[in-house]
This record gives structure tokens, C-alpha cells and sequence, in this order.
């Protein structure tokens, strides 16, 4: 919690990025934006993956079959040009990700009756039947600068700089090589508990290249500060340059405790060659997996036989 500011940290992706609104379906938005530019009514702490803090919000009231809930907004909460957050704020912003924004936006968005301020800072939501986990998910959409957007046509990609309300802003870039977020002094939750020991970095760079393979070689050759290594074929095998040796990069793994995802082929049943269950068994059964998991990843990868067992 008392980590000392400043200095830089540059990580590396693959890819690139043609817009600077992570929160459409048109165009590809860079790594970070969304974390260190914008904000939400609520945050999550890591250490207790199932519970929510105030952010933006000040308090949260539910209904007691959480048929409903209000937020009451921080007095301090400020967006990067110093313009408070409003109630008018939110419920632009509820409006528009559920109209304009990515589908997971409209799709909770179906089970609210209504939105209404109640208050210079406070609002509320009532949903057409109780939902426990409703009142979180609306916790944690991002909240955008009405003003910021009036006269864009918020659904179209574009490289206009948006203004947040987080710890960061973006600095200077150039799509599909680059783009630095600056860490913004007068950022209005820097005092926040939730936020004690966090945004450090006085500058946060991604840089941005074709492939893993050339990510790669420039984390050897000192370009990036961090790498997060995925394949354990090159874990094990590509991990023993100059810089490890030497100790100037640690090599660790870090455990995390949370649920990874998965690998594998996933069977679209909407098509009649995979409707019948015995396809799929044999098809099973013809892939060697534990081959292919020695070949390509050094035996690393366990097998899935269920995801509840």
C-alpha cells in the first residue's frame, strides 16, 4: 500500500488498435483503456472475488429481494477536466451502452423497468422481477461524459480522445504501434481506501507487434518490462537468455487462485453433422490429445474430463 510513485512500465500486446471507444462492437480498442481511463459505480477487490466496493458511488441501497436498487453519487467524484460526475452522466450512460454499446450491455438492460433521478447526486433502478446479481452488474458499468460525446455518433469507431473520470489519461499514441496513459495528479479518488496502493506508474505504455514470436524477442531485447509467458513449450525451452541468467529478468510463476478458461474444440450444434451425440464421441476419442499436449506444450496442460467434476 505505501509502493512510491513515478517511473514507467511498458507492456506488450499483439494485434493493434483503430479506436479509442472500448465499449462498441466496430473497431478494436487498445489493452488498458478501460481500467485506467474510465470508471464504474462500483469496484472489485481482488482478494474477495464476490464482493463490490463504492467507486464513483458514495452508497448503494437494495431493495430486500434486490428488486431494486439506488446509488448515491461521491461529491468528489470529477472527471479528468475537473466537471463533476453527475446523475445526468449516468443515466446517459446506462442508455446509450444498452442502445449503442456492445450486446452485453443491452441484454441486462432488458430487465430494467426504469431509471430515475431521486436526488441532486442519487438514482434508481427498479427491475421488472428480483435479481440477486442485477444490482452488481449495474455497479459496474462505465460511466461516460455526456458533454464529451454530444454531437458523436457514439456507435462509429473513432480515435477522438475520450474523457474519463480514472486515475489516468490518455497521453500520446499512434494506432497499431503504441499508446501511453498518464497518470493524472489531480485525480479525484487517489485517496480512496479501494484505491490505496494502486496507479503507481507515472506513465503506462503498450506497445504493440504482429505476433507473440516478435513480442517475445523484444522482451529479450529489453523493450517491455513485463511479458506473461502462455506457452509452455517456450516456457520451458526459451527462457534461458542473457537477461535470466543474469538475474536482470525474474523468471516466476505467480499463482492466481482464479478460474482460466479453457482450451479446446468447441462443437457448433446448430449444424446437423454435430447434431448426433456419436459424432462428437468419436471425434473425441480420434484426437490424441495426450500427444498433441506433449508435442506442443510440453505435457503441461491437463485434460478436462467434466467443468463440474
Amino acid at each position: 500500500p505505501d509502493a512510491p510513485k513515478g517511473g514507467t512500465i511498458v507492456f506488450g500486446e499483439t494485434g493493434g488498435f483503430d479506436s479509442l471507444n472500448p465499449y462498441i462492437l466496430k473497431g478494436r480498442a487498445p489493452w488498458g483503456i478501460q481500467s485506467h481511463v474510465f470508471e464504474t459505480l462500483m469496484a472489485r477487490n481482488w482478494d474477495e472475488p464476490f464482493s463490490l466496493y463504492g467507486l464513483l458511488a458514495e452508497s448503494i441501497e437494495t431493495g430486500p429481494e434486490r428488486e431494486w436498487v439506488a446509488f448515491t453519487l461521491r461529491p468528489e467524484a470529477k472527471f479528468s477536466d475537473g466537471s463533476p460526475v453527475t446523475v445526468e452522466d449516468v443515466i446517459w450512460s446506462m442508455e446509450t451502452l444498452a442502445e449503442e454499446g456492445q450486446p452485453r450491455y443491452r441484454n441486462a438492460w432488458e430487465k430494467v423497468r426504469s431509471i430515475d433521478q431521486t436526488g441532486e447526486r442519487s438514482f434508481r433502478l427498479d427491475f421488472s422481477e428480483p435479481d440477486s446479481e442485477l444490482p452488481l452488474i449495474i455497479g459496474l458499468r462505465p460511466i461516460l461524459k455526456k458533454a464529451d460525446w454530444e454531437g458523436v455518433d457514439f456507435a462509429q469507431s473513432s480515435l477522438r480522445v475520450p474523457t474519463g473520470s480514472g486515475p489516468y489519461t490518455i497521453g500520446a499514441f499512434e494506432p497499431g504501434r503504441y499508446i501511453r496513459f498518464e497518470r493524472n495528479p489531480e485525480y479525484w479518488g487517489r485517496d480512496l481506501p479501494i484505491n490505496r496502493g494502486l496507479n503507481n506508474f507515472d506513465t503506462i505504455r503498450y506497445d504493440y507487434f504482429v505476433d507473440s514470436g516478435v513480442l517475445f524477442q523484444a522482451f529479450t531485447a529489453g523493450a517491455l518490462s513485463v511479458y506473461r509467458e502462455s506457452s509452455p513449450a517456450r516456457w520451458a525451452s526459451e527462457f534461458g537468455f542473457p537477461a535470466v541468467t543474469s538475474g536482470a529478468v525474474v523468471k516466476a510463476e505467480i499463482p492466481h487462485g482464479r478460474p482460466s478458461g479453457m482450451e479446446g474444440f468447441v462443437f457448433n450444434l446448430r449444424r446437423p453433422i454435430f447434431q448426433d451425440w456419436r459424432v462428437r464421441d468419436a471425434l473425441l476419442h480420434a484426437f490424441n490429445f495426450e500427444f498433441v499436449n506433449q508435442t506442443l506444450n510440453g505435457g503441461a496442460f491437463p485434460r478436462r474430463a467434466s467443468y463440474f467434476a
